[in-house]
This record gives C-alpha cells, sequence and structure tokens, in this order.
C-alpha cells in the first residue's frame, strides 16, 4: 500500500519566498498549498487538512505567532502540526515557538533538504 504524500500548507506574505518553499517541497514530493495572507487560513487549511502548517512570523497584518493561536482554538486543526519560518535569530525563534504552542521552528535560511528532514521529523 503506498503512503499518502504529505500535504503542507505556507503561509508568508513574500511572493517570492512563498514561491520558492512551495517550488522546493513540491520537488521532494510533498503537497503545498500557499497562501500570501493570514485571512482565510483557517477556512483554506480545513478544506486542504494540511498535516503540517508553515507559518512565517513576520506578516504585518496579523503575525504568524497570532496565526497559530487562532488556528490553534479551531479544534478541527488540532491535529495538525504547525511550525513558525523566520529569519530572526535561531534562539528567539525557538523560545516563541515554544511561546506560542509551535511544534517546531526552522530559520529561513534553510536548504530543501533539510527542509524536508525538519517538516518529516516534527511529523514522526
Amino acid at each position: 500500500m503506498t503512503k499518502d504524500p504529505i500535504r503542507v500548507m505556507v503561509v508568508d506574505d513574500d511572493p517570492d519566498q512563498l514561491d520558492m518553499v512551495a517550488r522546493v517541497l513540491k520537488r521532494r514530493g510533498f503537497v503545498v498549498e500557499t497562501s500570501n495572507s493570514p485571512f482565510g487560513v483557517t477556512n483554506k487549511a480545513r478544506a486542504f487538512d494540511p498535516h503540517l502548517i508553515l507559518v512565517d512570523v513576520n506578516i504585518p497584518a496579523l503575525s504568524g505567532d497570532q496565526l497559530i493561536g487562532l488556528i490553534r482554538k479551531n479544534t478541527s486543526l488540532d491535529h495538525t502540526r504547525m511550525i513558525l519560518f523566520s529569519a530572526m535569530d535561531e534562539a528567539e525563534l525557538r523560545k516563541l515557538a515554544k511561546q506560542v504552542g509551535a511544534d517546531g521552528s526552522i530559520q529561513k535560511n534553510f536548504n530543501g533538504d533539510y527542509l524536508s528532514r525538519k517538516i518529516k521529523a516534527v511529523l514522526r
């Protein structure tokens, strides 16, 4: 029996970053849905039912840590893992992820194999 591909939603207000992450993940066999705005993410996530949501921290209208708090309140998504994603200092990012109940954090200066491994590790 074949295993279903991992579904990842990526939320980032930077269209270039969003496109790059989506391409990197798709190349590694992930099914990817993207959103360039935090608004409507909960509805989009309910429809897509991702295994994991990768959320940029620095979204002007609604920061990634605030967005994770809102998503966590949605009981139909309580099985969904969440990772904060940012260029901020790694220690600060880890601390913020822990504070908001994220399942992990990834700095934006990543390579595709690292991102893939990190996502799979969080889902184990």
